[in-house]
């Protein structure tokens, strides 16, 4: 921690900001509440500047997410976290009759929510991820924005993992 509290805020928000997928927003927000005593309060304070900011602001976090398995995977254009991601639930390698399906069921919540599904893949695999979608589309879209943040919390909390784990290895 007193590595990531001594840097400069536009070098924390460098190296901490990748943890929310296309929004420096947040670490922007958090990068003057510094000193953290602990990684637990640093993202503690992350997630409520979400949780505090206006819907428009929750809205542009949940469409900063790519569709899973869709457009951008296939032309390799995902950020290297969405990429390790989605490879590590098994979206890289499964057949292409669910991938199909997926898209399928992308544009179907797409349509129905205006914005992408979002799971932490590296919770889940292929086959859980494809029931996900099926299952969420019969929620309303307040519950959906919820369950999107939360799936974004899960998956900032592991990449924050990743990057403390990586300043005490390197």
């Amino acid at each position: 921690m007193s590595e990531l509290n001594a840097l400069t805020p536009a070098d924390f928000v460098a190296r901490v900001g990748g943890i929310f997928e296309h929004s420096p927003w947040i670490t922007e927000s958090a990068a003057g509440r510094r000193p953290f005593p602990s990684v637990e309060i640093m993202q503690a304070t992350l997630f409520d500047t979400v949780r505090s900011s206006d819907q428009e602001k929750q809205l542009a976090l949940i469409n900063a997410h790519p569709d899973l398995a869709g457009r951008l995977a296939r032309q390799g254009q995902l950020t290297a976290e969405s990429t390790r991601e989605q490879a590590a639930a098994g979206l890289g390698s499964t057949d292409s009759a669910i991938l199909q399906k997926i898209e399928t069921l992308n544009t179907a919540y797409r349509a129905r929510f205006s914005f992408p599904f979002i799971i932490c893949a590296r919770l889940n695999n292929v086959d859980t991820i494809v029931s996900a979608m099926e299952n969420r589309l019969s929620n309303s879209r307040e519950v959906e924005i919820s369950t999107a943040l939360e799936e974004i919390f899960k998956i900032a909390q592991l990449r924050l993992a990743d990057i403390v784990e990586n300043s005490y290895a390197g």
